[in-house]
This record gives C-alpha cells, structure tokens and sequence, in this order.
C-alpha cells in the first residue's frame, strides 16, 4: 500500500478493502484532468465530490445520533445547535488535521501553491469524502465507530450548548470584520389564527437566505441557522 494511503488507513484505525474508494477521497478535483489517470484506457480519475456528498450525510446522521443519547436532557433546540458546531466546516477542517489529510491530498501543483493544503473547505470537504469512502467500503457501523471516535473529544469540549444561530451568525461576520447580519420580514402567510413569517438574511458576499416560524424571531433564528451552515461549510 502506498505509504500516504497507509497513514490515513492507520489513523483512522481502518483497514480498506477497496483503496480506489480512498485514493478518490483524497483527490481534489483540480487533479482530475479531462485524461484521467488511466493512460490507454481513457479512465478519468475521480475527485473526491460524490463520496463527500455521501459523507456528509454519514457525519450529520452519526453525530445526531451521538448527541441525542449522550444530552438526554436537552431539548430540539440545543441539540441543533451543537450538532450545527459539530458538523461545521471549521470542526471538520481540525479532524483532518488530526488524520494528517494535509499532506495525503492529491491536487495541482497550482491549487497547492495557492494554499489548498491548507485550506479548510479543501480538508473538511475531504474529511467527509474519506468517511463517506469507509461508509462505501464496509457500511454504516464502520463509519459511525470512526466518527464516534473522532467526534467525541469535540463533543465534550462544550459543557453547554453553543449560543443560538443569530448569535452565532452575528459573532461569524463581526470576526471576519463584516457588517452585522440584516434581517428582513418578506411576508405573512397562512391564516391570522396560525401565521407563517417569512424572513431573509443578508450577510456581505453571500446571496440572501431565508427562513420561516410561527413567529419573526423564530423566523429569523431559521434563516440565520440557514446562513450559519452556509458560511461555515
């Protein structure tokens, strides 16, 4: 096995039976040219986007799992806020660092000297891909074992929940020296008994997100959870 192939396999505590499904969780797409790697054959090589797709929803769904059993006590609401930081970009950007996915990524000589190693979209869109990779090896109990194992140290890291979405949205864009988040009622559907508010945000270089409640705050705190995982993906 390839020695950088092996160091992943070795820290995530997995033996794969397919190594093409972690050799494309390592690759970026800037080194997926039209020609691939299959030489005569014309076999493209594959970057690492699909397995993060399924990734992604291996991560949401074990660590879901971990907080609901492990925070007996707190309700939805907490319970969405931390699985929000947990799932996040920056989160997942440290537990590729921790697997040493930095130096294993396949990219251009270009996107490395841009800083893609370093990246942390690149390594957290990584990171899901090589759960995703484990998840399409072996299943789902392999996938969740790693995951748990990786997650729990975060977990543990907040005795209570993080702060609500607004809040955090807020403290995202003032760290970045952005303007502070604008909120806009857009509407009232449904009958008066039982309305519907529909709320956007802005946020400076991102499109507007929106979001609905019962009421304007509720309404509000669904489209800034929206932004919150759109910025930070």
């Amino acid at each position: 096995m390839e020695l950088r192939l092996n160091n992943i396999s070795r820290a995530l505590g997995y033996q794969f039976r397919r190594l093409d499904l972690l050799e494309e969780a390592l690759t970026h797409s800037s080194a997926c040219p039209a020609r691939g790697r299959g030489g005569a054959s014309g076999k493209a090589r594959a970057s690492y986007e699909r397995l993060e797709f399924l990734g992604d929803r291996v991560l949401g769904l074990t660590v879901a799992e971990m907080l609901f059993f492990h925070f007996p006590k707190e309700n939805e609401g907490a319970l969405a806020r931390r699985h929000a930081a947990l799932v996040r970009r920056e989160a997942l950007a440290r537990v590729a660092e921790t697997l040493g996915l930095p130096d294993a990524l396949v990219m251009s000589k270009g996107e490395e000297d841009s800083g893609g190693r370093q990246n942390p979209t690149i390594l957290a869109d990584a990171c899901e891909a090589v759960l995703g990779a484990v998840y399409a090896d072996s299943g789902l109990d392999s996938a969740r074992t790693i995951v748990q194992r990786l997650w729990e140290p975060l977990m543990a890291e907040s005795v209570t929940p993080p702060k609500d979405a607004k809040t955090g949205l807020q403290e995202w864009a003032q760290g970045r020296g952005k303007p502070l988040p604008v909120y806009q009622t857009l509407g009232v559907e449904g009958p008066q008994h039982d309305p519907v508010f529909l709320v956007s945000v802005s946020v400076e270089g991102f499109p507007p997100l929106t979001g609905r409640g019962a009421s304007k705050r509720v309404a509000e705190q669904a489209a800034a959870t929206a932004m919150l995982e759109k910025v930070t993906k």
